[in-house]
This record gives structure tokens, sequence and C-alpha cells, in this order.
């Protein structure tokens, strides 16, 4: 079997494209922006393990203004493609975007100035963003059961929202009342379902319908997506609950279910890739190849600080690894191939043939991006572990450059998207 029957009657399922695109292009941008802060405020990523100031701002504008940002716009474009149901109205999904992406940039602003006026208004702004995200993707799934790969991981997905916005909000509210007994922990128990619950759980989900009709393989079989949600939510559940409670034996339990769900996982993907009819593997495979190979690196890197490892460096080599690792490697993979995927369907609207995604899809700026991003990878986890500053700051340098050519690589796909639009509405008015 093949996923072809994903993409029936898809073109009658588009959103406008400014609807996704302006989720896209709000990720790409604060994707840049949190490697420049990461750089002006490099004096506190080594050894950081918590904490207001630039490095827990750059964190933030990663987790919530990329890769949410950029989940949210995939979500409300593939979820209704995937059920064949409706999201919700388009009033809904600007609305979210409304209240999302100033949220995100306010919320960033005051943890990196210490303002709290600024985090308590940047949390709300996100949280209701998100609450509305999660309140029409829980619409969306309702009576949708052909789909288990999908739907029970975006289930997955939801609930972790709602737990780590619940702690999300109760740490910004510690800051300034330091009511928590142990901040840290809470943090802990936020990560856990914030990287591998929500990000986690969408980009399995996804992964069960992208990768099998990006590459023409064989669908995953939905017992492999029953598999993976089952160990992923007991693991999520003791992981998530470890870390809050301070049992660091329960958190690693989490992580070997973990583990296991991430060999099916992986397992799915291969079989899927054996069978694809692209014997040639698109250039964006080659960041999703990063991502796989560390989503089990950071499960492992977690093991350590679970069993009582010294915070210093191993916590602060757990979060960068699970999110500009493991995260930020896949998401913008998938940014990489979506974006011009999108523009190709988008652009038949006036009858004339679809762009080529090769015509698209500019080779150098994302050959930069995965070098600089791979050197910024290897440069950063080294002056994690060893404490150095010279390969953190080479590292931040790299990461930096990957981030201005993956832009320069957005905007020149925007650009030849309406170029090719252009070109077709004067065919047209010829015609």
């Amino acid at each position: 079997m093949f996923p072809g029957s994903f993409m029936m009657g898809a073109k009658d399922r588009l959103l406008p494209p400014s609807i996704p695109y302006r989720f896209f292009v709000a990720a790409v941008f604060f994707h840049l922006l949190a490697w420049v802060l990461l750089l002006v405020g490099n004096e506190g990523v080594i050894g950081f393990v918590g904490g207001q100031g630039m490095t827990l701002a750059a964190l933030h504008l990663i987790t919530l203004g990329t890769l949410a940002m950029t989940a949210m716009g995939a979500a409300i474009q593939l979820l209704p493609v995937a059920t064949r149901r409706p999201l919700g109205p388009i009033w809904a999904i600007k609305l979210m975007f409304i209240l999302y992406a100033p949220g995100v940039a306010l919320f960033a602003g005051g943890l990196a100035h210490s303002i709290p006026w600024a985090q308590h208004g940047g949390a709300t702004l996100c949280v209701a963003g998100l609450a509305l995200f999660g309140g029409l993707v829980g619409a969306n799934l309702r009576k949708v059961d052909d789909l288990p790969g999908v739907t029970r991981h975006a289930w997955l997905a939801v609930a972790s929202l709602i737990g780590l916005a619940v702690l999300g909000l109760v740490l910004v509210v510690d800051f300034t009342k330091g009511f928590l007994p142990d901040h840290a922990s809470v943090a802990a128990a936020h990560a856990v379902l914030a990287g591998y619950g929500f990000m986690g759980m969408l980009a399995l989900g996804f992964s069960y319908v992208l990768i099998p009709m990006f590459v023409l393989g064989s669908a995953v079989p939905d017992v492999v997506g029953k598999r993976t949600a089952l160990l992923s939510g007991l693991g999520l559940a003791l992981g998530a609950g470890g870390a809050l409670t301070g049992q660091g034996l329960v958190a690693a339990l989490g992580i070997l279910l973990g583990l296991a769900a991430c060999g099916v996982y992986l397992h799915g993907m291969r079989a899927s890739l054996k069978s694809r009819m692209k014997k040639r593997l698109e250039p964006f495979f080659r960041v999703v190849w990063v991502a796989w190979a560390l989503l089990p690196v950071s499960l492992l890197a977690g093991l350590a600080p679970a069993l009582g490892a010294p915070l210093d460096p191993w916590a602060s080599l757990w979060g960068f690894l699970l999110v500009f690792g493991w995260l930020l490697s896949f998401v913008t993979a998938i940014l990489q191939r979506i974006m011009p995927f999108l523009a190709s369907m988008h652009s038949s609207a006036l009858g004339g043939k679809p762009a080529l995604l090769s015509h698209l899809s500019p080779k150098l700026p994302v050959d930069i991006h995965l070098g600089c991003h791979a050197a910024a990878l290897v440069l950063v986890c080294v002056a994690l572990i060893g404490g150095w500053v010279w390969p953190l700051r080479l590292g931040l340098i790299a990461g930096l450059v990957g981030a201005v050519a993956f832009g320069v690589y957005t905007v020149e796909v925007l650009r030849r998207y309406r170029s090719h639009m252009a070109a077709a509405a004067a065919a047209h008015q010829q015609g």
C-alpha cells in the first residue's frame, strides 16, 4: 500500500497560502533571532541549568517561536488533508496567529531582560494561542478512527500541551513570587512534556504520513503507530512524573520506554524507506538523518541527570540535544520540504502547470544550512562537555550563519512562487 490516497482531493482542502506561510515565516524569523540572542549572551550558555536571561529567552524562541510555530502551521494544513475533516474557520486560525506570534516575542523579551509584566503578558498570549490550537485540533480529531498513527500521537500532543502550559504558567509566576519548593524539577517536567510530548508526538505522528508521501514509500502499518503511541504515552507519564516529583528512577524508566518507542518508530521509518519508489532521497532528508540519529542520543543523555549525575553539564547537554539536535533538525528538514511542496500545489490555481519543486527550491542555501547546523551541534556539545568558550562561540556563529542561510532559502522559495504566479496570471489574461 502506498500513501497516495493521502493527497487525493488535497487541493480542495488547501488553505489560502498566506495562512500557513505566516506561521512558517515567523518560525524562520524566530530561529534566526534565537541564534542572535545566544551569541550576544554566550557567557550564560555554559553551565546553564535555568534562570532568566538571554539563554532562556533564546531557548523559548526556538521551542515556542520555531518548533511550535512550525507545528501549528503544518497541522492547520495537513490535518484537514489527512483526516478529510475541516480544522475550523479561517478567522479562528488567523486569531490563533495574532495571539501567539506577538506573545512569543513579548515573552522572550521579558525573559531576556527580566521584565515580569512582559513575561506574564507574553505567556498569557502564548497559552491563549496554544489553547485555541489545541481546541481546533481536538475538534478535528473527534470521530476520526482510521488514522491511528496520526491521531493517537496528536491526542498525546494535545494532552502534553495542556500539561506544559499549566507548568509553564506556574514557572513564570514563580519567577516573581518564588513559591515553588523545587523550580528545577517543575522546569524539567515542563521540558519533557514540551520536547518529547507536544513537539515529539506531533513529529512522530506526522512522520507516518509525510515521510512515506515525500519518498513515495509504503505506508507505515497502523500497528506501528499504535505501539509507539502506547510506549510514548507511558514513557511521558513516567518521565514527566518522575521529573516533577524528583524520582530519578521513575524518570529513567520513562526514558527506557521512550527508547523502546524510538526503536519501533525508526524501524517503521526504515521499512517505508526500503520500499520507496524514489531511490535518490531529496536534500531535505540529510537533515532528517541528523534528527533521527540524535533522537535516541538525546534520550540517552537524559539518563545521566535522571540517575543523579551533575546537572552541569548533563542537563545542559540533554536540553541542547533534545531541542537543537533532534527537534530543530527535524523541523527545519520538514520546513525545507513543505514550503516548496505547498507552493507547488498552490501554483496551479490559475489552471496552468504546477511549478516544479526543483524550480522552487534553491540548493546552495540549504547546503550552507546543513553544514553550519551540523558544525554548530558538534561545537556546542563539545563546549558544554568541556566547559570551553572558544568552541561555543564558533558553534554559535555557525548556527547563526546557518539560520541566515535558511532565511535566504525561505525568501527565495516565496519569491520564486510569486514569480511563477505572476507569469501564470499574465498567461491566463492573454488566454
